[in-house]
């Protein structure tokens, strides 16, 4: 009874399984290569082969993650992903603002563009806004208290470039967003009815919320992987090389031939 018990609390827990999978995929997959080297060409130099295979393999593995992380198809490990913070929340008038970035009534004298609001930055403003103003510092009790009235964004872009050639462009000046909302005027809503259209209430002064593009860290993990694993790919490559080396040397001591068999 108690081992039908371990065996089947075993069976059902999924993270165990998981483990389980991972463990006996990698001793059979790269423990069968290993068996084939090491019969072949020993167990030392089977050993050196299939690490630098293993290594090779997971450089390329690693460099397609590092090169499709930002693509709309998932690949491998990515890291976090880009999104809107807040730096601060100003009531009343924009130029009071600590940012000095968006410190100016009106954020067109700084360089941001006005969006309209077909605009998909537009939405995207709006919707990091609402978590900002409702979740993070509860200045609202809900998205319908208030109605957006602007969006402004200031893109600092890419550099450095070359003409139309940006392959190089991996810094990038600070991405700024300004979503300048109204709160509105209470009304009640009748049952069975559609909710009344918001109305601004020009009484209450606007609010402003000043957001910085955090451009996250989507290629970092594979970048890592990449790099680590080619460093340790070339370095067995080196070992397999001074190996060889040494043993054509002891060959030509020898005077044995060196090099592969000729071919009959």
């Amino acid at each position: 009874m108690g081992m039908a018990t371990t065996v089947l609390a075993f069976g059902w827990n999924p993270e165990i399984k998981g483990i389980l999978f991972l463990v006996v995929g990698f001793v059979v997959l790269c423990g069968s290569v290993y068996l084939l080297l090491a019969t072949n060409l020993g167990a030392r130099l089977g050993l050196l082969v299939a690490l630098a295979a293993l290594f090779g393999w997971i450089t390329l593995l690693g460099a397609t993650w590092w090169v499709n992380a930002s693509t709309s198809t998932t690949l491998g490990l990515q890291g976090r992903q880009s999104s809107w913070t807040a730096k601060e929340v100003v009531v009343g008038d924009l130029s009071q603002a600590t940012t000095s970035a968006a410190a100016a009534s009106d954020p067109t004298t700084l360089g941001f563009e006005k969006l309209p609001a077909d605009n998909p930055g537009f939405g995207q403003a709006v919707s990091a806004a609402d978590e900002i103003l409702v979740t993070e510092t509860k200045k609202f009790s809900a998205t319908s208290d208030y109605v957006v009235t602007a969006v402004y964004d200031k893109d600092g872009g890419s550099y450095p470039k070359w003409g139309p050639f940006d392959f190089f462009a991996w810094f990038h000046r600070p991405h700024w967003a300004i979503v300048q909302v109204q709160p509105v005027i209470p009304q009640e809503t009748e049952p069975g009815r559609a909710p009344p259209t918001p109305i601004p209430d020009p009484s209450q002064p606007p609010v402003y919320v000043v957001m910085l593009r955090d451009l996250g860290t989507e290629r970092i993990p594979p970048a890592t992987i990449t790099l680590g694993a080619g460093a340790l790919f070339a370095l067995t490559v080196l070992l397999l090389h001074r190996r060889e080396k040494r043993l054509n040397a002891h060959l030509a001591e020898a005077g044995e031939p060196t090099g592969p068999p000729a071919r009959t």
